[in-house]
């Protein structure tokens, strides 16, 4: 089956590699446009790119697909490719209704939620920020709706009580390529069985914005560690900016302290809104390397009743 591959970011590569390692020919790879990076503003290739130049795939990078040069000429090459399949994965793109009519078997997307759940950009971080206990991966068939097409295969996993943004991704990516192959799969014998998503169950996870890391310590322990997990949190501490990159609920409640204030000092633990109390478990402080809790003690003494902003 002759292909098209659309990704961008790291958690499409597993699907990329699933296709080109198939046996099926991946005629071509879109992508988004390199980005600078760093200091000297260094031009990155995606991830995407970096895997299919691996594979000796042709790559192209239209600024949209939508709409002038670039558009025209996408579609172009897409009519020349003449494809059977396009695949999408955490593209970054809307694809128009002319792309989305050409292949023999349409558009396949790879989208990282339990569809009709979790619509939309960031469905990752938003299980972890509403604290479902699972997830999963769904692929389904592209319509012009926003991830509203008919769902064609799809895989659960629960969500551990502690995992994080950064493990739960890599675990899904993985499970994208996965469910990938089973759906090609499927294609080849004829024995898809779309199932139209029910509208009423769905839900949105719109992009995430820089200041809902802040943590806001009036809210429940359960909030504060599902906002670590889902997008990493940061507080004031001594006048300084402090990352935190994973967390864990402390056991017992601290009634008699504010909200904010360091509870425990040996584990770093700081009361929340409901009285209980999370425990920062990897950090990093403002100007320093990302740590363990335990080496930031060794270089920080804190003092019980010390307050985070």
């Amino acid at each position: 089956m002759k292909t098209v591959f659309m990704g961008t970011p790291e958690f499409a590569v597993p699907c990329l590699r699933t296709l080109a390692e198939s046996g099926h020919e991946v005629a071509a790879v879109f992508t988004q446009p390199d980005k600078p990076k760093g200091r000297g503003y260094k031009m990155i290739p995606t991830p995407v790119k970096a895997a299919a130049e691996e594979y000796g795939i042709p790559v192209y990078q239209p600024l949209s697909l939508r709409k002038g040069e670039d558009a025209e000429e996408s579609m172009r090459i897409l009519r020349d490719t003449a494809p059977e399949l396009i695949v999408v994965t955490a593209y970054g793109q809307i694809l128009p209704k002319e792309i989305l009519e050409l292949p023999k078997y349409g558009c396949i997307n790879i989208h990282a939620s339990l569809l009709p759940k979790y619509r939309g950009a960031a469905p990752i971080n938003w299980v972890l920020l509403n604290g479902e206990k699972e997830t999963g991966v769904t692929s389904m068939q592209m319509s012009e709706g926003l991830d509203t097409g008919d769902m064609l295969i799809k895989r659960a996993t629960e969500i551990g009580e502690n995992e994080t943004y950064e493990e739960l991704y890599a675990r899904l990516s993985a499970m994208g390529g996965e469910v990938l192959a089973e759906t090609i799969e499927a294609i080849g014998k004829g024995a898809l069985k779309p199932v139209v998503q029910d509208d009423s169950l769905s839900c949105y996870s719109p992009m995430i914005r820089k200041e809902m890391s802040a943590l806001d310590f009036s809210k429940s322990a359960a909030e504060v560690h599902n906002t670590i997990r889902g997008v990493t949190g940061f507080a004031m501490l001594g006048g300084k900016r402090i990352k935190v990159f994973r967390s864990e609920i402390a056991e017992g409640v601290y009634d008699g302290a504010v909200n904010g204030a360091v509870v425990d000092t040996k584990r770093f633990a700081v009361k929340c809104g409901d009285g209980r109390a999370v425990v920062f478990r990897e950090v990093q402080p403002e100007g320093k390397k990302r740590m363990s809790t335990e080496d930031f003690l060794r270089g920080r003494k804190l003092a019980e009743g010390e307050i985070l902003g």
